[in-house]
């Protein structure tokens, strides 16, 4: 017998560290040649570690969320013979979502675990004691004289319409505000959600990365968010008329009509368009806009990266939106495809609130956010007309944009979304 001290190798890139975010094996366990150990991620890429040799699992480094340095031991693990270790480069990595690789496993098994620890859950009462005092109110409730209106209010209230009392002996709608002002409303409404368990759950993985990032932005970067309203009547007309007639095109939403709005104005403030380097004190204009477009995924929000977007139509940019939140959601991107965004938008669609604060993704220097759409009474030419408004947040980095050039900004992409025949030519 002889052990083997299996090292995590160096990922690449410069990493010094990998998190845990799950373990495949157990102390004691078995394992063949080849067969996954853990999954470790870095920055938003998560790699599958696998076992170079055969043997019995002795050790291993840590719990799920904590760093490894790159080349300590990951798991000790008894061999039936000699352990001749395997160069380090020579450990196949699989990496799941990033893409490089396609998943050894479905992708439920790469979402990174949560320990999850609940309350002991509470003994039940006897099921006959129950029963019986359900049957007793539901008897009770019959009883009662009341029409079919104060009936369903009262079942809507928990209300035993055998406990409240009439002058009559018909319970009316009166009747039950008295008994609930005499109760001081403590009835339960029908159809309320009893509370939840307590439970722990343990940030690792991607959900630790956004948190970490999301600090160190709302530390370093010194914020400011400028709001502006936008008349979007045209934009969503000539949306809804292309695609109607968009044949083997994808479908428009108003993301590609605004990334477009984006792109052409940054041509003109390249001051928005941006990377800065705080630490060299450099700031770094782009002549492309890589447009980052932040995406909901299963593990948390990721920001894919659509590049050259200021040369693509709307027709493309819709396409380019759907392939990469598609391989977002599904943790196939790759790490240039989730990287390199020089300019980042964000959109929760229909749910989007009237405005937001969004927060700079660092080393960029400003973000929007895409609020919701709604219908508003307007002025126009001393008539009132029913017109599409939606608002558009922009924050930026104080540090190296003024709230000129911001206010600016968006003053210059006005005309381009609320007159889409400037947008399309």
């Amino acid at each position: 017998m002889a052990t083997f001290e299996f090292r995590l190798p160096d990922i690449g890139e410069g990493i010094a560290e990998a998190e845990i975010v799950a373990w495949h094996v157990k102390v004691g366990d078995r394992v063949e040649e080849d067969q996954q150990l853990a999954d470790m991620m870095t920055d938003k890429a998560t790699v599958e570690m696998e076992s170079p040799v055969a043997g019995k699992v002795l050790k291993l480094a840590g719990e799920v969320g904590e760093q490894i340095p790159i080349g300590s031991i990951l798991a000790v693990i008894e061999t039936d013979g000699a352990a001749d270790a395997p160069p380090a480069d020579s450990v196949e990595e699989r990496p799941i979502a990033d893409g490089a690789m396609e998943p050894t496993q479905k992708m439920e098994e790469n979402i990174p675990t949560m320990k999850v620890e609940e309350a002991p859950e509470p003994a039940p009462k006897s099921a006959p004691k129950q029963e019986a005092e359900v049957a007793e109110r539901a008897a009770s409730h019959a009883k009662a004289l009341a029409s079919p209106a104060v009936r369903q209010r009262a079942r809507d209230l928990g209300i035993d319409l055998g406990q409240v009392k009439s002058k009559d002996g018909r319970i009316r709608h009166a009747d039950l505000d008295a008994y609930l002002l005499y109760s001081g409303g403590s009835v339960s409404a029908r159809g309320s959600v009893a509370a939840r368990q307590d439970e722990t759950v343990k940030v690792v993985g991607l959900r630790r990365k956004i948190a970490e990032n999301m600090a160190e932005a709302n530390r370093r970067i010194q914020h400011f968010t400028l709001v502006e309203e936008f008349d979007v009547t045209s934009l969503e007309e000539a949306r809804q008329m292309m695609n109607r007639d968009r044949g083997d095109n994808p479908k428009l939403t108003l993301l590609p009509f605004l990334i477009t709005a984006m792109s052409r104005a940054l041509a003109d403030f390249p001051m928005l368009n941006a990377t800065f380097d705080d630490e060299a004190m450099v700031v770094a204009r782009h002549g492309s806009v890589h447009m980052g477009v932040a995406t909901q995924t299963p593990n948390g929000l990721m920001v894919a990266t659509i590049r050259d977007a200021q040369s693509k139509t709307v027709w493309q940019l819709a396409s380019e939106i759907g392939r990469l939140s598609e391989a977002a959601r599904t943790g196939k991107a790759t790490r240039e495809e989730l990287s390199g965004a020089t300019f980042t938008i964000s959109s929760l669609g229909p749910m989007g609130g009237i405005t937001s604060t969004p927060v700079v993704n660092p080393p960029q220097v400003a973000i929007i956010a895409v609020n919701k759409i709604e219908e508003k009474l307007v002025p126009i030419d001393d008539e009132i007309e029913v017109r599409k408004r939606m608002n558009l947040s922009l924050s930026c980095d104080h540090r190296v944009v003024d709230g000129w050039d911001a206010a600016s900004f968006l003053q210059a992409m006005k005309p381009l979304i609320e007159n889409p025949l400037r947008l399309l030519s």
